[in-house]
């Protein structure tokens, strides 16, 4: 236990550390570190996880933390794995804040970021693809999707509505309408 423990809390230390980018970027990270090569939970469980990270506040790498980390050791694996995300992060953001006034017009800095923002998009996007090949899994499915692309996309409703629109109307065609065919 002590052995999967400091596994754990390693694997999150090096995703706080790779979070670049924000919640979503680091997403696939999450699911390659966690689902893919260590097995500590099941594909759809990474799923339900995103879904409740998203609806949670704060960031989706430490609500996604905190899942696993509850899941696996109870509440001390929570605020462990907790910590291990942030760690890194709050560390180089208090670095960064000091030194950046100075450093702000630097042209190697701004070259760096400039490399950077790309790669976020890249990042999301797998992210993106990843979730869908567990989620989509038929024409109902590919349906909910299409239509909070829709209301987030084309008539910008707030993504919580569309969650619980969605959400609502999964509940009635799930429930009553899909068992009776």
């Amino acid at each position: 236990m002590p052995y999967l423990a400091l596994k754990v809390a390693f694997a999150f230390l090096k995703i706080g550390a790779f979070s670049f980018g924000g919640g979503y970027a680091v997403l696939s990270f999450i699911q390659r570190e966690i689902v893919e090569a260590n097995g500590w939970i099941s594909p759809e469980q990474f799923v339900d996880i995103v879904a409740i990270a998203e609806m949670t506040p704060g960031p989706i790498a430490v609500n996604s933390a905190t899942f696993v980390g509850y899941n696996m050791f109870g509440v001390w694996g929570g605020i462990m794995c907790t910590l291990c995300t942030i760690a890194i992060p709050v560390t180089l953001s208090l670095i960064v804040s000091f030194y950046f006034s100075k450093f702000k017009g630097n042209k190697y800095l701004q070259n760096a970021l400039a490399g950077i923002r790309p790669a976020v998009i890249g990042l999301i996007a797998a992210s993106c693809l990843s979730v869908a090949e567990i989620s989509i899994t038929s024409l109902y499915s590919l349906l909910f999707f299409g239509i909070a692309l829709l209301l987030v996309w084309k008539f910008k409703v707030n993504p919580i509505i569309t969650l619980i629109i969605c959400g609502a109307l999964g509940g009635v065609f799930y429930g009553v309408v899909l068992p009776i065919v």
